[in-house]
């Protein structure tokens, strides 16, 4: 494929937090697309004297359910680029929006508008990401085919997806599996069905540190406080695997959609799940919702005959850096009313770290298998201004699906599943450190005697409750 595409139109970014600063730079000098005027939609714009001096241009203005038709409608035309990377702004909006004047489109999650995470009106079930997909999903199916839109497409959702099917390649040399094939290419669940695939973590670890010391009532993050304010205060999330034999006493099951996934009865940031890494090997996780989560059952479920015969249990286990944990942990103390100051870490992060990205691929032959990005904080400010490994890996996101929705301009709808990962990867991957792959013979703690276990007989390692910490 012709490394380089020919765009024309205007790109407008909603939004002016950390993703936004992040990706920009990397937009601005790349190599696979031409890149013309960039105007920012924000409703607070501060330091922004570097991106000026870059000929970006901006606009003070929140975008809300009332307004956003009319304010979009002064700087959108056919053929432009709307980039959401806001917190509060519906990206079912815009997307239908977007379709609608002919632009494409591109958000790193399924944002609804303000307060639509917690609306005392909504129920559990209609504050999930399996909910906020499903929104989306109903979307395609009015729309049909139309300007590219690339829902979810950071670093998690987004790249993973693209990891997983690199990593599920990888676990298959390792086993000399033969790639089942199609006429659309691997049939991606059938390959992880062969290699007895049970458990995926999308497994996550944050190493940053910084000597400026987390105050109270203060949330620390080496990304988006906002944005992992919101996920975190979600039910935990996560795709129901076939293998699975009992039930956690607090998960409930949707009842719209393909049911393929389930909620807990509490915020994600409360539950803990063991899990792995090659960055400092067994840590505790949280179960952080995120699209990925919900998408991957999806695409990873194998029916025969209108029965579903497999299905991996999948989740995400992030491990962020410690001042957000210690954030996590105020925040669940003082009720879960979050903080009054927010700080992003940024320059101040001078004691080094690594954020390590990817797959946790457990259940088969080889016991585990981890693939993904080991991106160390030098590595990052070495590659762009204004990135933490963190914002860099997202930022990786957002640019390799700009760079596909231009050169697939008329695909409608689509999630990071359908995109081929290969493409995606070829230019994300200069911003992503390390990609490797590591086995492991780590499994969880074996605490939990299950019932459906035989006397003298170890437990399943891969059933759900044992990675959970009671």
């Amino acid at each position: 494929m012709d490394n380089h595409c020919v765009f024309t139109g205007r790109f407008v970014f909603v939004g002016f937090g950390s993703i936004a600063r992040a990706t920009l730079p990397l937009l601005l000098r790349q190599e696979h697309i031409s890149v013309g005027d960039i105007t920012v939609l924000a409703p607070i714009i501060e330091d922004r004297e570097w991106f000026v001096q870059q000929g970006v241009g901006f606009v003070e203005a929140q975008l809300t359910q009332d307004n956003y038709v009319k304010t979009l409608d002064r700087y959108v035309n056919p053929g432009d680029f709307i980039v959401n990377v806001s917190v509060g702004v519906s990206s079912v909006a815009l997307m239908h929006y977007a379709a609608h004047v002919g632009a494409l489109y591109l958000d790193t999650c399924v944002e609804p508008w303000e307060g639509g995470y917690d609306s005392p009106d909504m129920s559990l079930s209609q504050r999930t990401n399996y909910a906020l997909r499903h929104s989306v999903l109903e979307l395609r199916e009015v729309i049909d085919k139309g300007p590219t839109a690339v829902v979810a497409h950071g670093a998690n959702p987004g790249l993973i997806s693209h990891l997983l099917k690199a990593g599920l390649v990888q676990l298959a040399g390792q086993l000399k599996t033969v790639l089942p094939m199609t006429r659309k290419g691997v049939n991606w669940a059938a390959l992880a069905m062969d290699m007895g695939v049970k458990v995926i973590h999308v497994a996550e670890r944050d190493t940053q540190k910084t000597r400026q010391i987390k105050e109270d009532d203060e949330f620390v993050n080496t990304w988006s406080v906002d944005g992992f304010l919101s996920e975190s205060l979600q039910p935990a999330e996560l795709s129901w695997g076939t293998h699975e034999k009992t039930w956690p006493v607090d998960a409930q099951r949707h009842q719209f959609g393909s049911r393929n996934s389930i909620f807990l009865e509490r915020p994600g940031a409360s539950v803990q799940v063991y899990t792995w890494t090659p960055l400092g090997g067994a840590c505790l996780g949280r179960m952080i919702t995120h699209h990925e989560t919900v998408s991957t059952a999806d695409y990873l479920t194998v029916r025969e005959l209108g029965k579903e015969v497999y299905r991996p249990t999948v989740y995400y286990a992030y491990h962020p850096c410690d001042d957000a944990l210690l954030s996590i942990d105020e925040l669940i103390g003082r009720g879960w009313k979050p903080q009054t100051h927010k700080r992003i870490m940024n320059d101040e992060i001078v004691l080094g770290g690594v954020d390590a990205l990817g797959v946790l691929l457990m259940g088969h032959d080889l016991n585990a298998y981890w693939y993904g990005s080991l991106l160390r904080i030098d590595e990052a400010r070495a590659i762009a201004p204004f990135n933490t490994a963190t914002s860099l890996q997202v930022a990786a996101g957002v640019l390799s699906g700009i760079v596909w929705a231009v050169r697939h301009p008329n695909e409608g709808i689509v999630e990071a599943e359908q995109m081929d990962y290969e493409e995606v990867l070829e230019i994300a991957t200069p911003y992503l450190g390390t990609l490797t792959g590591v086995q492991t013979d780590w499994q969880p703690p074996q605490r939990v005697l299950q019932p459906f276990c035989a006397p003298g007989k170890a437990p399943d390692p891969w059933q759900f409750e044992q990675f959970v910490s009671r």
